[in-house]
């Protein structure tokens, strides 16, 4: 994270506004249908391990990266815009 990065994070923390663009995120997630997708991955994952128990780490690890890719850049985008309008729209005042 560079130091602009860090300060943005922090200016979205202490306002609350971080919880509300992820609030944002997650409901554009699930109205995208990556939630279901994501969800899907886990039961091949768990299926490829015959059953045998598959721990919480493993299905992270194994599942993570597939899911960001599967992150749809309209929604990458819209969040990014919204997050960028903000902090400017913050800076200015």
């Amino acid at each position: 994270m560079t130091v602009n990065n860090t300060i943005a994070h922090q200016r979205l923390t202490l306002t609350g506004d971080r919880e509300r663009f992820k609030e944002l995120l997650r409901r554009r997630l699930i109205e995208c249908g990556w939630r279901d997708q994501v969800r899907m991955l886990c039961r091949e994952i768990v299926k490829e391990n015959d059953g045998n128990n598959v721990t919480f780490d493993t299905l992270v690890t194994r599942v993570t990266p597939r899911a960001r890719a599967l992150v749809p850049d309209t929604v990458k985008k819209e969040l990014l815009q919204k997050i960028k309008t903000h902090l400017l729209t913050q800076k200015e005042q």
